[in-house]
């Protein structure tokens, strides 16, 4: 008797841990509903309103929420940001470390261009704004053909990052749109990276109006999330997909997503089998 209870305990435990590990499929699928309370949703998608394929990464450590991206060549796509909040918020996107709007290179901060997104309020930035009228739509490609490159900038490549600004000494406005603009800034030569390097190119033209608004912004961020783009090639030698190889990945330092380490002690060699323990 005592025998089959204790089977029967084992057969619940074993049955709690697959459910567990079904849960923590389904959060990483689910990024958004377990991330409810941050002040935007951003999502990446592509010219039909498909999400890109996101995969957790780890954000212990850093004081940004962190996602990888699967990037596809050639494929133009746009970044969908919408304001959770029941205020005005100030964003900084900066792709391959330029801010889209300016075109100089972002460190993130208060004094740089931004959009502005009222309560509630979507918006979506599909490329860099070249006059009041006009972007240039970004597309993946290798980074040699990047934006960013052509200004002579690898300091943060295949890197999207979105910082959140907080409105200071709110007050009553007329009524607005989104946002910020800045004087063009096209690229005026080329350089060259590794192939496997992605980064975003400066695109075909397209009208997006904007208009211009007044927004003082508090000197340090709410929120910032980074999404770091890879071709799915690189994510499986990295081991973010399982794609059953193995390949060192050596790349330069990146300032926006330095390269993860192993705590300093010996990796696992290539296929090797890695227990699943916590010593």
């Amino acid at each position: 008797m005592k025998s089959r209870k204790l089977n029967l305990f084992t057969k619940l435990v074993v049955l709690a841990s697959l459910i567990l590990t079904i849960s923590s499929v389904q959060a990483k699928k689910l990024y958004w509903d377990s991330n409810s309370r941050t002040p935007v949703r951003i999502d990446v998608v592509d010219d039909h309103g498909r999400t890109l394929n996101q995969y957790s990464a780890d954000s212990r450590g850093y004081k940004t929420q962190r996602t990888y991206l699967e990037a596809v060549k050639g494929k133009r796509y746009q970044l969908r940001i919408r304001n959770t909040s029941n205020r005005r918020i100030g964003v900084i996107v900066a792709v391959d470390g330029r801010n889209i709007l300016s075109g100089a290179k972002s460190y993130l901060r208060k004094n740089e261009k931004m959009y502005v997104l009222g309560p509630y309020e979507s918006a979506s930035y599909k490329g860099w704004r070249t006059s009041k009228n006009r972007v240039n739509r970004f597309y993946f490609t290798s980074a040699g053909d990047s934006y960013s490159n052509s200004w002579g900038d690898r300091s943060a490549m295949g890197v999207i990052a979105v910082a959140v600004f907080d409105e200071k000494h709110r007050q009553q406005h007329r009524k607005y749109r989104r946002n910020d603009m800045n004087k063009s800034m096209a690229p005026s030569r080329r350089g060259y990276l590794a192939e496997e390097s992605t980064g975003t190119g400066f695109g075909r033209e397209e009208y997006s109006p904007t208009i211009r608004v007044n927004f003082k912004a508090n000197n340090n961020p709410s929120f910032k999330h980074f999404f770091k783009y890879e071709w799915r090639n690189t994510l499986c030698k990295r081991g973010i997909v399982n794609c059953n190889y193995y390949e060192n990945d050596r790349r330069n330092n990146n300032r926006f997503w330095p390269r993860e380490t192993n705590n300093g002690y010996a990796p696992y060699p290539p296929g090797h089998y890695r227990p699943n323990q916590n010593w």
